[in-house]
């Protein structure tokens, strides 16, 4: 059986986003994207680094999936494995990327028969709707929660 990780940047009051810039997902008009950059330390980089260097499969809702697809594929030096692990997309409306090793699913059981099958870990990134589902199916083994207060 794989093991789920979700691994996620979110401040105390409940605003999760990606270290990424400021126009990197302004969805439901949010406008302070990029706010973890200045908050990172040594340590921090290095935890990431590690949790990047590690051989894995990645497990990710639709919206978090379209921002990797546009950006990652062409910036595998910063995550080597990124290109090679399987990115399993849980969509109703999508059903095929360019993007190497991408598979779309639909159903919670599809999760299930991912979670039981052979290979590397599954790691969730982003993908706040899914981590609910994975949360309320009892799918999640690791939550690794990098915290932040964040007052706008």
């Amino acid at each position: 059986m794989r093991k789920i990780t979700v691994l996620s940047m979110i401040t105390l009051d409940g605003v999760m986003q990606a270290p990424g810039g400021s126009k990197e997902d302004v969805s439901e008009g949010f406008k302070h994207g990029g706010w973890i950059a200045p908050y990172g330390d040594e340590v921090d980089g290095k935890e990431v680094q590690k949790e990047l260097k590690q051989k894995a499969d990645y497990l990710l809702g639709r919206r978090t999936f379209e921002i990797w697809e546009a950006y990652w594929p062409h910036h595998s030096d910063f995550w080597p494995g990124i290109n090679d692990g399987t990115k399993y997309v849980m969509s109703k409306t999508r059903k095929k990327s360019d993007w190497e090793n991408t598979v779309f699913i639909k159903r919670v059981s599809d999760i299930k028969k991912i979670k039981d099958s052979k290979g590397p870990d599954i790691q969730v990134w982003g993908s706040s709707k899914l981590i609910q589902t994975l949360l309320k199916n009892d799918l999640v083994d690791e939550l690794k929660l990098k915290t932040m207060v964040f007052f706008v």
